[in-house]
């Protein structure tokens, strides 16, 4: 009993980002970096949401537009946009988001199992809502905005 109150009182810390009028969040441990946007260069025969590929401080790294993914409506990319990388299975990804707010540290009792849709966004991509004071935070689940068919498609590309 008393090591459940403990896991309930656990936090995970989340870099927050936002698209469109929606905030989202990533666990830190899977954010490698984040990056102004910069040029991208297109890679033929690949899913509509990947952008492309950047160069990294010499790691060639896949981008995906988080927008796209999530059958979002496209939008200028601003000053604010941001490059976030992550690890996903294994690879370095980058995911184009239209700010990246800050970290915050959410409990884990307030995180509540994705609803089957929220924003547009369908609940297979998500963790969960964390229903924090004055905000609603969506969790995203890395490892399933990219399947595992698109991650050995991403892989194989020659750069």
């Amino acid at each position: 009993m008393e090591e459940e109150v403990r896991e309930l009182d656990r936090e995970v810390k989340v870099i927050v980002f936002q698209l469109g009028s929606e905030e989202y969040g990533v666990e830190v441990y899977q954010v490698l970096s984040i990056e102004r946007m910069q040029k991208i260069t297109r890679v033929p025969r690949t899913p509509a949401f990947v952008k492309g590929v950047i160069n990294l401080r010499g790691v060639v790294t896949p981008v995906i537009d988080l927008r796209a993914r999530f059958g979002l409506p496209e939008a200028e990319y601003t000053d604010d946009t941001r490059i976030v990388v992550v690890g996903v299975n294994d690879m370095e990804v980058g995911l184009i988001v239209d700010a990246a707010n800050d970290v915050i540290d959410v409990p884990l009792s307030r995180i509540d199992p994705p609803p089957a849709v929220v924003g547009g966004v369908k609940a297979d991509y998500l963790r969960g809502v964390a229903k924090l004071e004055d905000r609603l935070l969506v969790l995203l689940n890395l490892d399933r905005v990219l399947n595992a068919q698109e991650v050995a498609q991403l892989s194989a590309m020659s750069w």
